[in-house]
């Protein structure tokens, strides 16, 4: 072990050490000559940062008469600075993600509760990283939102010990106050507290003289208390790493042990913040009321497949109601952008909020379909495509709308009629060869509407995938 005042024999086989003691002034004694075949790095998603990149040129595992090989493990590969880690590890050989570990049974199921806040956000953006945390901790650190956390976590958790996460110092040590002034042991933790008050708050966590744990940013990695059942989220996230690093201090299998239940404090907000749906790629809002995430996970794999393209309002729904919701869902209703409406009389249809379609007979026997579909963020992100075949990109949806009309009026006047709405064609019935490509459920009632469901499928489904 080289650690502080201890020193790996110079015979050692196996060295264990932490980044930080490999500081410049060691690192060459503890190297001293030896040929390292195996380096196994825990924790990996902090090897792009600039100190731990130093650490690994040292050992040579970047140059490429290099004899050893670099392992590395973490369970958190989203980095919250954006930066990959194909920096440096060249290939993944082996992943697991957190549902397949709960279906094998190395962790416990997720349950989880949508707890909604009066406490505004929307004026933190956040950038493109992480909310800051001086102005969430002085929104979030407010006696209202505390007392409905310490409320939540005795109503909900009573009997379950409880990590809460906080955004600084003073949130644990003010969420702490609210869990203790009605009845709820808590205690805190935090980076700077002495090593002996650190040790006794988390041996009396462990034997159950306090029954909640708050602490900031020393927690997500190490820590390992298979006991912990419930883990709150008093600080909001946008990063899904830290996310994923606060849930999995409740995943840990124990003796009686059926289940971890996540609190998810959900201020108002218009930005992307984590939640446990969102973790299992569920919509964000979706209110589990104590039900297993992982099986609403399903519930909604299985949605996305029976109705592609659905989409919903940005408001908290239960899984049932999104499944009501699906059975009545109907894109043939959703009406057309009303750019589109103002500029053109041709019978565009709406693809949500992936763009817009038409169909026209470009002769007396065929029909085209034209889409133009949002593809990029920014600049030229309206995709013109006509029977699958990509003619031009433009900048706003309204000019390639025009230039699609422009395109079927030079065909002839016959093209341009049978872009309209009153085109005969379009209120026949599907012939059947379009029928048979059409599910038993679906209520359509002429050719043009076929065509439509038809293309809204195809252009849905990939960008779900």
């Amino acid at each position: 072990l080289e650690r502080g005042a201890s020193r790996a024999p110079a015979d050692a086989k196996v060295l264990v050490a932490s980044l930080r003691s490999l500081h410049p002034d060691r690192i060459g004694h503890v190297l001293g000559g030896r040929e390292l075949g195996l380096v196994i790095y825990d924790e990996c998603h902090h090897a792009p940062a600039e100190d731990n990149l130093r650490v690994l040129r040292t050992i040579g595992a970047f140059e490429p008469d290099w004899p050893g090989t670099l392992v590395g493990f973490t369970a958190t590969t989203a980095r919250g600075d954006g930066k990959g880690l194909d920096a440096v590890f060249e290939e993944i050989v082996y992943a697991r993600t957190l549902p397949d570990l709960i279906d094998d049974g190395y962790l416990v199921p997720l349950k989880g509760y949508r707890i909604a806040t009066a406490t505004d956000l929307t004026r933190h953006t956040g950038g493109s990283s992480d909310l800051d945390d001086a102005e969430l901790a002085e929104a979030v650190d407010i006696e209202e939102r505390n007392a409905l956390v310490a409320r939540s976590i005795q109503e909900l958790a009573r009997d379950r010990r409880t990590l809460a996460f906080c955004v600084t110092v003073n949130h644990a040590r003010n969420l702490s106050r609210a869990l203790n002034h009605i009845g709820v042991p808590a205690g805190i933790v935090y980076g700077e507290m002495a090593s002996a008050d650190r040790a006794r708050a988390l041996s009396d966590f462990r034997t159950g003289r306090i029954a909640v744990l708050a602490n900031v940013a020393v927690l997500t990695e190490g820590f390992d208390d298979p006991g912990v059942s419930c883990v709150a989220m008093a600080r909001p996230t946008r990063s899904e790493g830290l996310y994923a690093q606060c849930v999995g201090r409740g995943t840990r299998l124990a003796e009686g042990k059926r289940d971890c239940l996540i609190l998810d404090f959900v201020d108002v907000s218009e930005l992307s913040l984590c939640t446990l749906p969102s973790l299992f790629g569920c919509p964000r809002d979706l209110d589990l009321r104590g039900e297993d995430a992982r099986d609403a996970a399903r519930v909604w794999d299985q949605i996305q497949i029976d109705y592609p393209g659905l989409e919903l309002e940005a408001r908290a729904l239960t899984l049932r109601e999104i499944q009501d919701r699906a059975e009545a869902f109907n894109p043939l209703t959703l009406g057309v952008h009303h750019e589109v409406r103002a500029i053109s009389g041709n019978a565009w249809f709406s693809l949500g909020r992936h763009g817009v379609g038409l169909h026209f007979m470009p002769s007396s026997n065929e029909i085209s379909t034209v889409t133009v579909v949002s593809r990029v963020a920014r600049g030229k992100r309206w995709e013109v495509a006509i029977d699958q075949r990509v003619m031009e990109r433009f900048s706003t949806l309204e000019e390639a709308v025009q230039a699609v009309d422009y395109e079927i009026d030079l065909r002839g006047p016959a093209a341009s009629a049978s872009a309209r709405h009153e085109a005969a064609w379009r209120y026949a019935p599907p012939p059947p060869d379009l029928r048979a490509q059409l599910r038993e459920q679906d209520r359509v009632t002429t050719h043009a509407e076929a065509l439509q469901l038809l293309v809204w499928r195809a252009v849905t489904l990939p960008a779900q995938g």
